[in-house]
């Protein structure tokens, strides 16, 4: 029984993952596919995303993550770090950004998932 407890916190933590975890994963997927070259000082859960999944501040290396992606699969929780990870180095949205963001292997998947939230939820596309 305890096993299977520690099993679901386990799992809970990755989908509801503290500020702290965020930053560790951001670090994590910069030098995984960024060549370790997007240097976040911080990432934290934010309340006032209402119409983006992420932003952030390069001049600052912070990022902002939408407390709407709380409990939504990890590879998209992943991907909107990514994102904003590749705003810390390419400001807009050109081919250079999405080259880069195209690193990450499940990028196209986690567009879609997201798309498909936004949709049903209130019928259009939201930003990250």
């Amino acid at each position: 029984m305890r096993r299977m407890l520690d099993r679901l916190a386990a799992k809970e933590q990755r989908r509801r993952p503290s500020d702290d975890d965020l930053l560790e994963r951001a670090r994590d997927l910069a030098t995984r596919y960024l060549d370790a070259k997007a240097h976040p000082t911080s990432v934290r859960w934010v309340e006032n995303q209402r119409h983006r999944w992420g932003s952030c501040t390069p001049d600052h290396g912070t990022i902002r993550l939408s407390t709407r992606l709380r409990g939504m699969p990890s590879w998209v929780v992943d991907y909107v770090i990514m994102h904003e990870l590749v705003h810390l180095l390419v400001p807009s949205h050109g081919p250079r950004f999405w080259t880069l963001v195209e690193r990450y292997p499940r990028a196209e998947r986690a567009r879609g998932f997201l798309e498909g939230f936004s949709m049903a939820a209130n019928g259009s596309v939201e930003e990250c």
